[in-house]
Order: structure tokens, then C-alpha cells, then sequence
């Protein structure tokens, strides 16, 4: 798949990730209806760029995932039986909007436009992040609340402020979006992607190591143990690609073997040592309240085990059961706070299965991109490239983090799930043009063979594509 893409393109690319991962900072900023307006201008445009370009012509349906095309389907299907039909409707919509603009990025961009994309979006919600938080603690000097809200003379909890001020005393900080832990995991998405790119070379030095540094500090003041615990973990299966890469085919099964003992033994230990770990991120034994919110969700759930209750992407806290499902310290919460339970809360263990098939071919296709050579235009493998990582590194980062929040399901993390679900599939080989901005630099001295079968190149680059991709 070639990618004509020009900054027109790339430009929206970078407005749509910055909007749905900083969504809270628009609704903060101009109020729940500018928000609404402002996604629907861009769904807008973004249906009328695709179909002026004629880019729904590069997704045909027999070659989309599956399980992405039937976990749509059954949330469609449930507004059957919703038990709340307009929140429904509602969650649909915002669902189809994100899958929208999932596709539009997938058709548009290559992989390092991606991450090129990515970057510059995290770049903005990390640095206008630090700015906010020092203007306030220069100036303001006190708590914010978000703009265009009238909260009376009731007294606001500390999770309706949109920054605490607390820049000065280390945080925690919240940024633009107003949530440590959605910042924070911005921070560590963004150390992935700019650490692909320096190793990469897509990117300046200087300047990459420069935001790695500005990611490293928000993470460490939002001290979100969430997000340092996704970290942890997606540092680990950089390990586990890398020694798969040298491994070859016959010797990766042992390397899976390490990844179950070191896992069992990381689970040992945090249980042997779940107190100190709690307390050395501040978190209490019932980690803030989810374990309450968990038994809430699995006992709706269990009412109605095999379709759910309905689709409804973020909970809409004026309908029933959502407006006394999950309340603490006044605060109505929008997710259960694990995307699996979620799953199986709204869309039973039929939409379950199917999410989990989808989380779980996505990864596996991710992993094989990681770890298994590329090809170039004439089917011949070619070496590995840092850049081929990028998704399987994203994924698992996005998967530690899925089961402590639900946010895989929605906006930027439903996005990102739906690019990889696609683009893996889309671009499982001939991808050399993708992997850097000289193709000629991934293998810059071609061997004899591929001298020799230029001339028939029509006839050995399909059956050679063909034959990595049964590999697969």
C-alpha cells in the first residue's frame, strides 16, 4: 500500500490523536457541547477527505480483521436489547466516529508517519502539559476548576479540578487532560514512540532525547503507578522481541518459556510485596476504590452474562444503573476501570470472546511484524529495523494498562487498537518502502538474487508474499 500523503494529511492525522487522547482538555477548556461540536466538525471531515480521496477503496472488507468487523456488529446489535436504548445510540456514535478516524489514519499514513504523528500529538499534550501546570503554580496559585462550569456553592471534590497546582511540591501534576493517569500514560506512549524514532533515526537527536527527558518528568510528577507499572511491563517484552529476533523460528519457544517464568515470578513478587508497592505510589489496599467498582460491574454483569446490558462505550451517569453504579467521594465514575469486565458488562461473554480474539490476533500479528523480517519490493527479506517494534511495544503497554482502566474502549485507546487491528493486516509485507525515509537505506547493497529475479519481479514477488504470509 503506498501512502500519498500530504501536510494536509498529516496535519489532521496529529489533530485527531491530540483530540482524542486530550479529549478532557477541549471539554475542560470549552465546555461538553464546544467539545461535541468539535469532533463532530472533524468526523465531518474526515468522512468527506475519504471520500473525496476515495481511500474507502484501500479498506476493502474482506480483508478486515474479523473480529473487529463482528465486535462492531454485536454493539450495533445490542441496542436490541440495551437496557438504556439512547445511551446506546450515543456510545454508537462516538464509537463510529474513533473507528472514523482510525481508518483515515490508517489508510493515509505509512508506519513512520504514524509514529511521526503520534510524536507530535504526544509532544503538544506533554509540553502544554508542563506549561499549564507552571502557570498555575506561578500564578494562580490555587486549584482550577475546568472552564464554562457553574458547580454552585456545593462543595468540588478534588477529582472535578482541573489541575491541583501542585508543581511545586512534585505533584501529583494532571496537565491539560486533568487526569494523572490519562497523562501519564500519554508519557509513557510517548517514550515508546520517541525511542523507536531515535533508534530509528526518523528523528533529530537532540531533540528526541530532549522530549524523552520531558516524558520521563511527567511521568515521575504524575507518580501514577498505573502507568509506571504498564512501563515496567512493556520494558520487559522489549527484552523478550529482541532476544525473539535473534532467536530465529526454532529457538523462540524457549523464549516464550522465559516470558511465563519471568511472569510468574514478577506475579510472586508483587503479591509477596503488595503493601510496600501499594504504598510507595500511594495507593490503598483496595487501589482506590476499582476493587468496590469491580464487584459492582461483575455483579450487573452476572445478571445478564451472555449479551450484556448494552453497548455504551463511556457510562452516560444519567441513566440507570450508571448514575449510583461506581460513586466515591461524590464522584460518579464513567468506566469500570478494566476493560475486559467492561466488555463483559455491556456486551456479555459474546462480546467478550470476541474482544479478546480481536486484543489477541492484533498482538500476535504485531509480534510477528517485531520480530520477523521485512520484506522489500521484490519479496526478499531485508534486515530488522527498530521501527518495526513500534506496535507490538504500543500493545502491550495499551494491554498492562487495560486492566486497571477501560480506556483500550474509547477515544485514543480505542483508536490506537483499531489502527494496529487494520494496519497489521493490511501491511503484513512489502513494507520496506514503510520502514524509514530512504528505502535504499534498510538495504543499501542488494544480494545477487535480487539482482537476478529483478526481471521477474511480476512473478516471484507475490508467491515470496504469499509465503511470509502463511508464515504468519
Amino acid at each position: 500500500m503506498r501512502y500519498p500523503t500530504d501536510a494536509a494529511a498529516r496535519s489532521l492525522s496529529v489533530l485527531v490523536v491530540f483530540t482524542l487522547f486530550a479529549g478532557d482538555f477541549w471539554r475542560d477548556l470549552i465546555s461538553w457541547w464546544g467539545y461535541l461540536a468539535l469532533v463532530g466538525a472533524l468526523t465531518v471531515l474526515l468522512a468527506v477527505v475519504m471520500t473525496r480521496r476515495k481511500l474507502w477503496s484501500r479498506l476493502p472488507l474482506r480483508r478486515m480483521p474479523r473480529t473487529l468487523v463482528l465486535f462492531g456488529v454485536l454493539a450495533v446489535v445490542s441496542l436490541a436489547w440495551s437496557f438504556y436504548p439512547g445511551a446506546t445510540v450515543l456510545g454508537l456514535v462516538a464509537q463510529a466516529a474513533t473507528t472514523l478516524a482510525a481508518l483515515f489514519i490508517c489508510v493515509s499514513l505509512s508506519w513512520p508517519q504514524l509514529l511521526a504523528a503520534l510524536s507530535t500529538a504526544f509532544a503538544w499534550i506533554l509540553g502544554l502539559s508542563l506549561v499549564f501546570e507552571l502557570v498555575i503554580a506561578v500564578f494562580v496559585r490555587q486549584p482550577v476548576l475546568p472552564f464554562f462550569t457553574d458547580y454552585g456553592d456545593t462543595v468540588v471534590p478534588k477529582a472535578f479540578y482541573w489541575s491541583q497546582g501542585l508543581l511545586f511540591q512534585g505533584g501529583p501534576i494532571q496537565g491539560i487532560v486533568g487526569n494523572r493517569n490519562i497523562l501519564a500514560f500519554v508519557a509513557v506512549l510517548a517514550l515508546i514512540v520517541f525511542g523507536v524514532q531515535l533508534a530509528q533515526k526518523l528523528r533529530r537527536p537532540r531533540p528526541t532525547i530532549a522530549w524523552i527527558a520531558i516524558a520521563v518528568i511527567v511521568l515521575a510528577l504524575t507518580r501514577s503507578a498505573t502507568a509506571i507499572g504498564a512501563l515496567v511491563v512493556t520494558a520487559l517484552m522489549l527484552g523478550v522481541l529482541l532476544l525473539a529476533r535473534r532467536a530465529g523460528h526454532g529457538r523462540r519457544v524457549w523464549v516464550l518459556a522465559g516470558v511465563v517464568v519471568v511472569s510468574a515470578g514478577a506475579i510472586v513478587a508483587v503479591s509477596t510485596f503488595w503493601q510496600q508497592v501499594l504504598g510507595l505510589f500511594g495507593k490503598s489496599e483496595d487501589l482506590t476504590g476499582r476493587v468496590d467498582i469491580w464487584n459492582a460491574v461483575a455483579g450487573l454483569a452476572a445478571q445478564r452474562p451472555a449479551f450484556g446490558w448494552g453497548w455504551v462505550s463511556y457510562w452516560a451517569p444519567w441513566v440507570e444503573p450508571f448514575n449510583d453504579l461506581a460513586v466515591r467521594r461524590g464522584v460518579v465514575y464513567l468506566q469500570a476501570h478494566d476493560a475486559w469486565l467492561d466488555v463483559w458488562f455491556q456486551l456479555g461473554f459474546v462480546g467478550l470472546a470476541l474482544f479478546v480474539f480481536l486484543v489477541v490476533a492484533t498482538w500476535y500479528r504485531a509480534w510477528w511484524f517485531a520480530v520477523d523480517r521485512p520484506l522489500d519490493s521484490l519479496g526478499l527479506p531485508i534486515s530488522r529495523v527498530p521501527l518495526t517494534l513500534a506496535p507490538a511495544l504500543l500493545l502491550t503497554a495499551m494491554i498492562a494498562q487495560s486492566f486497571v482502566e477501560s480506556r483500550m474502549l474509547v477515544e485514543g485507546g480505542w483508536l490506537l487498537l483499531v489502527v494496529f487491528a487494520v494496519k497489521t493486516k493490511l501491511d503484513q509485507s512489502l513494507v520496506a518502502i514503510d520502514l524509514g525515509n530512504d528505502p535504499e537505506a534498510v538495504n543499501p547493497r542488494p544480494s545477487r538474487a535480487a539482482l537476478a529475479l529483478e526481471a521477474h519481479r511480476p512473478a516471484v514477488a507475490p508467491r515470496l508474499a504469499r509465503k511470509a504470509s502463511a508464515r504468519r
